[in-house]
């Protein structure tokens, strides 16, 4: 499940890394086959998962489409529905699993809708992904023919979210590391795309996260920062003292003017605000397939520029930058 990557590295150029690679899953491995009782609950379920080939698969779409309803009896579609509510809760998507909807909290073909028109061609292109969550964005980057993408997702829950998609899916060229950003160890000149949305303003220290993603970057290669952002002039930043809309691990929200020199601090240039846009409740609201609350629950009723916190409601920029 997660040892194939390490198998198949010479297919990708990354021999060298694989030590290092080894040396940072091995705890991470031994923890999931050992006593981790969510990873054991999340392994028995893919184990009973119906064995059967998706008739048709379909990534290029905003619902990402694996096989079509009659390809599963009424036995395997029950069995099959269970195991994606074991998953719950599936944040990114959606998706159409043999004509079962999973509609995640987040409508993330609206993000990818914002990013995909700026990115250089991923065409034989080393990718990763910094907090794929389920891996909906990997399986759209398959549409443009990438030598490989790799996503590291620490979260158990996405990360076998990702494990069942992909068990139908089988794109030999996508994998997910169960680790963080931290944990990751140094790849010099590894990757010519960088994807990292979402991640920043859970990191307690952003310079040095964003120090630490450049190196992993062939010369020239392209970063896709995707973040919160203040939608304000000059340069600033908000700090919260507590929580962000309910989100205890919020550490900094920047100005895009704050955010662009963050950036060249770390040693990108060409860095460059491609999109702001206000995150509306058509892009992020409650659905069956989360079990928790969303962003209505998250803005000031009577405010709603506001979050129930007091701090600006969430805006967000994607800002693309090279190595």
């Amino acid at each position: 499940m997660i040892h194939p990557l390490l198998a198949h590295l010479h297919r990708f150029g990354l021999t060298r890394y694989e030590t290092a690679l080894g040396d940072r899953l091995d705890p991470v491995v031994k923890r999931i086959q050992g006593k981790d009782r969510k990873a054991r609950t999340y392994q028995e379920m893919m184990r009973g998962l119906p064995a059967i080939e998706p008739s048709s698969i379909d990534l290029d779409q905003d619902r990402i489409r694996i096989g079509k309803p009659g390809d599963l009896d009424p036995d395997d579609r029950r069995i099959m529905r269970e195991a994606l509510k074991t998953m719950i809760p599936w944040r990114k998507g959606p998706f159409d699993v043999f004509g079962i909807p999973v509609d995640s909290e987040w409508d993330s073909s609206l993000k990818w809708d914002r990013v995909r028109p700026h990115l250089a061609p991923l065409k034989g292109q080393r990718i990763l992904d910094i907090g794929s969550s389920c891996g909906y964005y990997m399986f759209r980057m398959c549409v443009d023919a990438p030598a490989l993408v790799l996503g590291i997702e620490p979260y158990l829950t996405f990360f076998f979210q990702f494990q069942l998609l992909q068990r139908y899916i089988r794109d030999d060229r996508v994998f997910t590391l169960p680790l963080r950003l931290e944990a990751f160890p140094a790849m010099p000149g590894c990757f010519d795309t960088v994807f990292c949305m979402g991640i920043l303003y859970h990191q307690r220290d952003p310079i040095q996260a964003l120090k630490n993603i450049r190196p992993l970057l062939t010369s020239g290669g392209q970063l896709v920062m995707e973040t919160l952002v203040l939608a304000q002039k000059g340069d600033a930043v908000l700090t919260p003292p507590g929580r962000y809309a309910k989100m205890n691990n919020v550490y900094a929200i920047p100005t895009v003017t704050r955010l662009e020199k963050w950036l060249g601090t770390a040693g990108f240039h060409h860095v460059r605000c491609v999109d702001v846009t206000p995150t509306t409740l058509d892009e992020q609201r409650p659905t069956d397939w989360i079990n928790s609350e969303s962003l209505d629950a998250f803005l000031d009723p009577l405010r709603p520029g506001l979050t129930v916190e007091g701090h600006p409601a969430p805006v967000r920029a994607v800002v693309m930058a090279q190595a």
